[in-house]
């Protein structure tokens, strides 16, 4: 009984920490993507989508960041956020194959969406990549840095 009792325990403890876990590998991403799609198009806010795993230690460190009220804020008011899980580089590689494949470089890889499915940003280089060893505020210059550079981002919400 002591041997159940403390199994059951241990499964409890580990669905608390996988509820913790920023990517949920249960979650149809094309689907989430679709909803993005859709709320978009309505609020003309562009889509960030962030690849990472749950494995991944800088993939945990950036959203952590983005946690953040600084960066909670900014991600709130510029973007509709869709996390993908990559899995060991064996899930969802067909969306990141249709944005031009920004994990090559490694996790975590943003792309950066307008509501018309328009490639406005991409990681091609493994840019977040080292996220653990970026601040919140690195994280936030990070986004508001390509907010300026891309042209085609509403800046006026």
């Amino acid at each position: 009984m002591k041997r159940f009792a403390a199994i059951v325990i241990l499964s409890l403890a580990l669905t608390a920490h996988a509820n913790n876990m920023p990517y949920n590998g249960a979650v149809d991403a094309n689907r989430e993507l679709q909803q993005a799609f859709v709320e978009s198009h309505q609020t003309k806010q562009p889509i960030l989508l962030i690849f990472g795993a749950n494995w991944c230690e800088d993939c945990r460190a950036l959203d952590e960041a983005l946690k953040t009220e600084k960066n909670a804020a900014l991600m709130a008011k510029k973007f509709k956020v869709v996390k993908i899980d990559v899995g060991n580089f064996d899930h969802n590689l067909d969306i990141s194959a249709r944005y031009g494949n920004p994990i090559q470089k490694g996790i975590p890889a943003a792309v950066i969406l307008s509501p018309e499915n328009k490639i406005l940003y991409t990681t091609h280089a493994g840019e977040l990549a080292n996220a653990r060893r970026m601040s919140a505020n690195g994280v936030y210059d990070f986004f508001s840095n390509l907010l300026k550079k891309t042209s085609s981002i509403n800046m006026s919400k």
